[in-house]
């Protein structure tokens, strides 16, 4: 019979590298990272109105001179007039 040396190999527990199981990557804990998204500790919370944000929209339209923030502005104020109805 042929001498194996194969029963003496000892297996080893993995207790070195990354943690894996998510194909490759490394393991992320279950839920969104967005879930605490709007959570807050103040006592008066105040929304900003549509007719506020779009005023806003329309002064940073004007007196901007960065041009991806005016087409930031433009697309945000298209948006609310599709909204209504008005574009």
């Amino acid at each position: 019979m042929i001498y194996s040396n194969l029963s003496k190999i000892k297996p080893k527990l993995r207790t070195q590298g990354n943690v894996t199981g998510n194909f490759g990557r490394p393991k992320s804990k279950a839920g969104s990272s967005m879930r605490d998204i709007g959570v807050t500790k103040a006592k008066v919370v105040n929304i900003t109105t549509p007719n506020d944000y779009l005023n806003k929209m329309y002064y940073v339209l004007d007196n901007t001179t960065d041009s991806e923030m005016k087409q930031f502005a433009y697309n945000e104020i298209k948006k609310i007039l599709i909204q209504r109805g008005e574009w």
